[in-house]
């Protein structure tokens, strides 16, 4: 049961009568159906629809709820939590004594949260505070994340430059499209029923190493993604799903420098690289 403490994530708690209330009309998940033990994605997007904060989102055990989010995008989170406040009886608060940990495999401990993220069978959940052994190391966790198709903000994608859709949370349940109205839901929901969603988080495989993030995968010739996460011969990356297809289709090269790579999106997605009848993959 590996399992490390993710000293880049810190702990955001919103709790109060109204804290239920006040997140749902803001944020993309559903926080009145996330069930107990469980560490749901989420974001907080800009009114154009992109994510301007991603984080995991759980019940906490007595009242309220944890946000689970990058260490270095907490102080920005909680003013901006504290503009939407208004004369919400919320209470905003990081909790810097609380260690986020993660792990994978075998029976979680007592208190952790499944991470919801993660097909059932991968085993992955998130603790808040002690009761783990700390035996893995960052790249094993990065494997993992690589292994199922799993991006955080940062490495694998920039906040305001992303969609929701293209790091799937349209997939693992991080955008509800049944929910009422939130920050850019009305641009979310449209991408949704138009299917103009045209970039999408993928593996990357090749036979040897990888270089590093931010290196340009080329599909036919035509600039197609960067990586992202790198787990030695594996990566994640965004990728342009149209151009992807368009090469496979054609038997045209998929290339990261001159090194031949395949391309294949998350299984537990349902997705495939079909071919986009309305799109030009010059856009």
């Amino acid at each position: 049961m590996p399992a490390l403490n993710l000293t880049d994530r810190v702990l955001v708690s919103v709790d109060g009568e109204e804290a239920e209330h006040f997140l749902q009309n803001l944020i993309t998940a559903n926080v009145e159906a996330l069930e107990a033990g469980h560490a749901q994605p989420a974001a907080l997007l800009t009114p154009q629809g992109k994510i301007l904060f991603d984080f995991m989102i759980s019940r906490a055990p007595e009242t309220g709820f944890y946000l689970d989010i990058a260490a270095e995008l907490a102080g920005d989170f909680q003013k901006r939590l504290a503009l939407y406040k208004l004369r919400a009886k919320v209470a905003i608060e990081a909790l810097s004594d609380f260690p986020v940990i993660a792990g994978w495999g075998g029976s979680a401990p007592e208190g952790a949260f499944i991470d919801n993220r993660f097909p059932e069978e991968a085993g992955v959940w998130r603790l808040y505070g002690s009761g783990a052994m700390l035996d893995a190391e960052r790249s094993e966790w990065d494997a993992v994340r690589v292994t199922h198709g799993v991006a955080e903000s940062g490495t694998d994608y920039a906040l305001s430059d992303a969609f929701p859709h293209d790091v799937l949370m349209d997939k693992n349940h991080g955008i509800d499209f049944k929910k009422g109205c939130y920050v850019g839901q009305e641009v979310v929901s449209r991408m949704q029923h138009r299917g103009t969603a045209r970039r999408r988080i993928a593996i990357v495989s090749a036979e040897e190493a990888l270089p590093g993030p931010g290196t340009s995968i080329q599909a036919g010739g035509k600039q197609s993604g960067t990586l992202g996460t790198v787990a030695w011969n594996r990566a994640l990356a965004i990728v342009r799903t149209d151009r992807i297809a368009d090469a496979m289709t054609n038997e045209l090269p998929i290339e990261i420098d001159t090194t031949p790579v395949t391309i294949s999106l998350p299984e537990w997605t349902g997705l495939s690289f079909a071919p986009d009848p309305h799109a030009s993959s010059d856009d």
